[in-house]
């Protein structure tokens, strides 16, 4: 399917953009073989260069514009870009990447009232957008993973869009059957952010000794105390919101923002807590936060003891 004349490419999140303009790129190429395929840098464009552009070719071939930049367009791309809107032209896909931000608004706010294609790339923020695209990433390659594994592989390599993608990638390449989170261990078990996920899971299960090592072993091997603490208060914080919620697992899911599964594995763990244990937690956490971030010459005894607070306030431990 050939895309639609003019297509735009909003937001920061460069890997959504990348993909999205390849994407683009392939069904236009897919549609027409032989399409001439040319670029244009906003910031530095030259009156008129659009228009010469998309002008048919002595051979009749389709054009592929991609404009980049555009956040950061010049007065005579915006000029010519809104003359060209009015009346794109026969054969020609224009492709504007814009970057985020203000700059430009006028540009694309013609682009939406004229009922042209927008992809969207923001940032993906929460863990459960990123598990969501986890989910989208191995069920297009007819690829199995479970709900756990897609936590787990967020938890480790989650912080940058395309390494999440990467190793979404190697893990269909290089694994066969179900993944699972013992799979994603195996590859990613030594990231700092998978590390810090083991300490906070061992801590509150109530486990001290195990939880306390595996800490020690990861601030041996050079891990940053932050995401260390960053860890344990997200573990806590999402005990603590599903403690505060009524209703079942989906309906507080809804109402959270949460997966549906994720509520269920913290209302188990809530049963471990009485209210003032979990309070106490996430006030050893937060100093525990703030003396890592500059405020204590000891940053690792600050880790250390919020990790025992934690692990000695769980019931039945």
């Amino acid at each position: 399917m050939t895309p639609a004349a003019i297509v735009l490419v909003s937001g920061p999140e460069d890997y959504l953009g990348i993909r999205a303009m390849d994407s683009i790129r392939s069904q236009v190429r897919q549609a027409a073989p032989d399409v001439e395929v040319s670029r244009i840098n906003a910031a530095a464009y030259e009156p008129g260069s659009l228009l010469m552009q998309v002008s048919p070719s002595l051979f009749g071939e389709s054009k592929l514009i991609e404009v980049e930049a555009v956040e950061a367009m010049n007065e005579p791309f915006l000029t010519d870009a809104l003359s060209y809107l009015g009346q794109p032209a026969d054969d020609a896909v224009l492709v504007l990447r814009h970057g985020g931000g203000a700059r430009g608004k006028k540009l694309l706010d013609a682009v939406r009232k004229g009922g042209w294609p927008v992809v969207d790339c923001q940032p993906l923020k929460k863990d459960t957008d990123k598990m969501a695209f986890v989910s989208a990433e191995f069920k297009a390659a007819q690829r199995r993973i479970d709900q756990e594994a897609v936590l787990a592989l967020v938890n480790a390599v989650g912080a940058n869009l395309s390494e999440l993608a990467a190793a979404c990638s190697q893990l269909i390449a290089d694994s066969t059957g179900t993944v699972t989170p013992d799979v994603v261990d195996r590859y990613y078990g030594g990231r700092v952010e998978a590390t810090a996920f083991k300490v906070a899971d061992a801590a509150m299960a109530g486990n001290g000794p195990l939880a306390l090592s595996t800490l020690r072993h990861a601030l041996a091997t050079g891990a940053d105390p932050v995401p260390l603490v960053a860890a344990l208060a997200a573990k806590l914080r999402t005990v603590a919101r599903v403690a505060g919620a009524s209703g079942s697992a989906a309906q507080i899911a809804a109402e959270l923002g949460m997966q549906p599964w994720l509520v269920e594995q913290a209302q188990r763990d809530v049963r471990r807590w009485t209210p003032d244990g979990l309070v106490r937690s996430i006030q050893a956490t937060a100093e525990a936060d703030a003396q890592v971030k500059g405020l204590s010459r000891d940053p690792v005894y600050a880790v250390e003891h919020a990790v025992t607070v934690i692990s000695m306030s769980v019931q039945g431990r």
